[in-house]
């Protein structure tokens, strides 16, 4: 018989160690007191777990989760087996930890030297701001980060600096000949592969301010990027380069977050990278579509196939306020909580991490 998602919450609040946790949802659902889960009973738990009016839980995530949750690969989850990953798996589901990351919503992008409007997609990109208020409005994020391009003047991506440092001979493209959108190579160290763009974010500059429409919540963390001349930073989590972390990450692992909801511009560029470097680093991934704006529509649609690919999932603002209360637990969601188990214990047994 199907269990709520209520039910289940309330197994969760009932017990004090993760050990009772386990034992009583192992038991639950180990329907032939077999001391195992087969795959039809631990199809069960899955379906009652990720019950959702809006998502629907295919049988290929249904299978993929148990793989992963079956440590020895024989068909059967043990109670040691479930003791070792279940509880993990069913906290973040039950109990994700969730941050609102807001991608670089500044003047230049939208009103000044690198706006939207002039880009191939013609996006304009204040229509990111009602959308983003409204979220912060209504839906309870247990932290909220804004982050910013944050460039000195002599960047390395500005086009008004090409001149500055040596291409290499092998660059089809001659710095008297760059202009905006075009790609060089410059010869380092390291050699750096660099889109140039129009002087943005200069720091302290009006540019690179957050837009005045857009709402500061009380105890929100910033990020600023690109902050090194030599490197740009796409990424709230990595330079270009993947030389330098900035503090994103450690932020993130300091709330104790397991979901980040990404937004902000541009759509394809820093929100894309940041959404990517986000699954890397093991976090459950939403990416909110309508709370986005871009530079280039094709550029964006390989952007949405790779994070899809990657394990993320894209939804409209309205189904956020749902996924963010638990009250709609998407599949794909629940299928990289398992991902993250699944290497959380390796790790632990080729004693990387203890």
């Amino acid at each position: 018989m199907a269990k709520s998602k209520k039910f289940l919450d309330s197994v969760f609040e009932q017990f004090d160690s993760y050990d009772e946790v386990c034992v009583e949802c192992f038991n639950i659902y180990d329907e032939d007191r077999d001391g195992a889960l087969n795959f039809d009973e631990c199809s069960k738990l899955i379906s009652d777990l990720l019950q959702s009016k809006t998502y629907s839980v295919t049988e290929e995530h249904k299978e993929r989760i148990f793989s992963l949750l079956d440590e020895d690969k024989d068909g059967l989850i043990c109670q040691e087996d479930f003791r070792r990953c279940g509880y993990y798996w069913l906290k973040q589901t039950l109990k994700p930890v969730s941050a609102f990351v807001i991608v670089d919503v500044q003047n230049d992008f939208i009103d000044g030297s690198l706006s939207l409007q002039n880009c191939p997609a013609g996006h304009d990109g204040a229509e990111v701001v009602p959308v983003i208020n409204h979220l912060l409005d209504t839906c309870s994020f247990d932290l909220v980060v804004y982050t910013k391009d944050w460039h000195p003047d002599n960047h390395i991506s500005f086009i008004e600096n090409v001149k500055q440092r040596p291409i290499t001979k092998s660059c089809k493209i001659k710095a008297e000949e760059a202009k905006v959108y075009d790609t060089v190579e410059f010869d380092g160290p390291p050699r750096t592969e660099q889109k140039l763009w129009p002087k943005h974010c200069v720091n302290g500059t009006w540019g690179s301010e957050l837009h005045p429409d857009l709402k500061i919540v009380e105890g929100a963390e910033y990020v600023n990027k690109g902050c090194h001349s030599e490197v740009d930073s796409y990424s709230a989590f990595w330079d270009n380069n993947k030389l330098t972390q900035t503090d994103l990450v450690r932020i993130l692992a300091k709330h104790k977050v397991t979901d980040v909801y990404v937004c902000g511009v541009a759509y394809d560029v820093c929100v894309g990278f940041t959404a990517i470097h986000s699954l890397e680093h093991g976090f459950r991934t939403i990416l909110i579509d309508d709370a986005c704006r871009g530079v280039d529509t094709e550029a964006i649609e390989q952007t949405q196939r790779k994070l899809v690919d990657s394990g993320g999932i894209i939804v409209h603002s309205s189904k956020v306020k749902a996924i963010v209360s638990g009250e709609d637990r998407p599949s794909a969601l629940g299928l990289q909580t398992a991902k993250n188990v699944a290497l959380a214990r390796e790790l632990v047994n080729r004693g990387i991490v203890k």
